[in-house]
């Protein structure tokens, strides 16, 4: 009997949905360790910085490597107002102060293209971190900050949170005018901008929007820590981590970052715990062959092993058939 005699078809991913997110809200009842708890934030944490990367990156082909600025901006929010302000009020104005720097920068670099972008956004890592060394150092008169750590259960729903906004929001951009007009950007910007669309104020805005998850997690990551360097929280690797999983889960589809980024996070956690000096490198290594030979990601092989799997269903229904007529 077909199941979608019960279940309609169309509430099959709602209800699946659904009924991750059940799973996932309760698991701090049956997670059974603290680590548990940080695995799964951690997860989720790039979960929201590899969708809201693609978020930009992914239609309209824009490599950026500034995802570790951002991020790096909520860690150091919090270093600065931990002590002062409910950890909510924390991860907003996290996200408030990273929409105004990327808006900022954006009005700047995307007016570059190609390998300068990219270029621009990595080195924008390094200065912003520089900056706010210097400010540290002969501004306050400090290095570092401490941090009053708050607990893994509300780190783990913080985080669990900013997931979820983050996927609505990358769905309802993808599904509206400023999605159809980075989609026109990714295709053909020269075009795009014949047909009326103002290219600049698309990407700026779109831009600055995906600063704002960046700068959150950062935020809700760094109310765990309990000690804040500028050097060590502007680290690139929070800019290039969350691209090979947005690249590797594939941007076609909103689930294939979140694929990436559940893979890759558990993968990258099991790495620096075995490999900790190594394990950038196998990452880059696997980054390099992931391009070349999968440059659909693992969502771009799904139409292409359904394929393989009809034809050869196809030619073994051929075969009992034409058996069954020899039979006969």
């Amino acid at each position: 009997m077909d199941i979608t005699t019960f279940i309609p078809r169309k509430l099959w991913v709602p209800g699946l949905l659904l009924l991750i997110l059940i799973v996932l809200a309760t698991l701090p009842l049956y997670a059974g360790s603290n680590r548990v708890l940080f695995i799964s934030a951690t997860t989720l944490m790039y979960i929201a910085l590899a969708v809201s990367w693609a978020m930009f990156s992914g239609p309209t082909g824009y490599m950026s490597l500034a995802p570790a600025a951002f991020f790096g901006v909520g860690i150091y929010t919090t270093a600065i107002l931990r002590n002062e302000l409910p950890l909510g009020v924390i991860i907003v104005a996290a996200g408030i102060v990273s929409f105004i720097v990327a808006l900022l920068v954006g009005l700047v670099t995307l007016r570059l293209k190609g390998i300068y972008f990219a270029i621009f956004t990595f080195g924008l890592v390094v200065l912003i971190g520089q900056l706010v060394l210097y400010y540290d150092i002969h501004i306050l008169g400090v290095r570092g900050h401490p941090v009053t750590p708050t607990t893994y259960e509300i780190m783990y729903y913080c985080m669990l949170g900013l997931a979820v906004a983050t996927l609505l929001a990358a769905y309802f951009i993808r599904r509206s005018r400023l999605g159809l007009a980075l989609q026109s950007i990714g295709g053909n910007e020269e075009a795009a901008a014949h047909m009326g669309v103002n290219t600049t104020r698309v990407k700026v805005l779109t831009f600055a929007i995906s600063a704002i998850f960046m700068g959150a997690a950062g935020a809700i990551m760094g109310a765990r820590m309990v000690f804040v360097d500028p050097a060590a929280t502007f680290s690139v690797g929070y800019s290039f981590s969350p691209v090979l999983m947005a690249v590797f889960g594939g941007m076609g589809q909103l689930y294939g970052p979140v694929i990436g980024a559940t893979i890759f996070s558990l993968l990258e956690i099991w790495l620096s715990g075995r490999f900790p000096l190594y394990y950038a490198i196998i990452f880059g290594i696997i980054l390099i062959l992931v391009i070349l030979y999968l440059p659909g990601g693992v969502v771009g092989l799904i139409p292409k092993l359904r394929n393989r799997l009809g034809g050869v269903i196809s030619r073994l229904g051929k075969g009992g058939k034409a058996e069954q007529h020899a039979n006969t």
